[in-house]
């Protein structure tokens, strides 16, 4: 019987599952630990390394040269890859267009999981991914699966890489990249993103972030301690 309370909170690319996980982590006082962002830093450094996913020996050197660590500031959650901060390069298009192919690696994603589970053994955490609830945390307490329309996901999506000083990405080219990514998400063999059977749906389309972190947190309240 799990004695640390783990909130796993799945769903496609561009819903707010992280939005609403740090908003979570901060309110509560738990760890937030961002799963993707882990994929992101494999997929940079595969990049940065032309490692060859179709080539397993090198990919499983790569992820023996691979350390990623989380760490707080400024109430965000940051990730480092191999002592280099790389939370904004990680979220640029490049990468995003190449995410789904590393994450979909066996190896890579047996090598994730050993780290994530590692880091919810004893803490209460919030964890956002899209197999938290179905591979990662089975026993989690408390799961969603987010969901949105998938224009609304790419506006959302858009306005993020233009805040983020992205001027070339067009709107259409958000919207295909996650339309890309949404079907390698759900066929790939590994880990394929599903809603588990007890995870509560919860779709934004129509919330905003304070909205849904108020829908979420009486969920997770009635699994706190008394």
């Amino acid at each position: 019987m799990r004695k640390n309370l783990v909130v796993a909170i799945d769903g496609y690319s561009s819903c707010g599952k992280s939005t609403l996980a740090k908003a979570l982590a901060k309110k509560l006082g738990f760890i937030y630990i961002d799963s993707g962002a882990m994929y992101r830093a494999v997929t940079l450094y595969f990049l940065r390394n032309h490692v060859d996913t179709g080539n397993e020996d090198a990919v499983r050197d790569a992820l023996q040269h691979i350390t990623l660590n989380f760490h707080s500031r400024d109430y965000e959650s940051h990730i480092t890859l191999n002592g280099e901060e790389v939370s904004d390069e990680i979220r640029q298009m490049y990468v995003s267009q190449r995410v789904s192919e590393v994450s979909a690696n066996k190896l890579v994603r047996q090598e994730m999981v050993k780290q994530q589970q590692r880091m919810g053994r004893s803490e209460n955490i919030v964890m956002d991914g899209r197999d938290i609830g179905t591979t990662v945390f089975e026993d989690a307490q408390v799961k969603f699966f987010m969901t949105a329309d998938p224009k609304i996901r790419a506006e959302r999506r858009f306005r993020e890489l233009q805040s983020k000083g992205d001027t070339t990405t067009t709107l259409e080219e958000v919207f295909e990249n996650l339309a890309h990514r949404d079907y390698a998400d759900t066929t790939r063999a590994e880990s394929p993103l599903t809603r588990a059977e007890d995870a509560i749906i919860l779709d934004n389309t129509d919330l905003n972030p304070a909205e849904q972190l108020e829908f979420a947190l009486r969920l997770v309240h009635r699994h706190m301690p008394v």
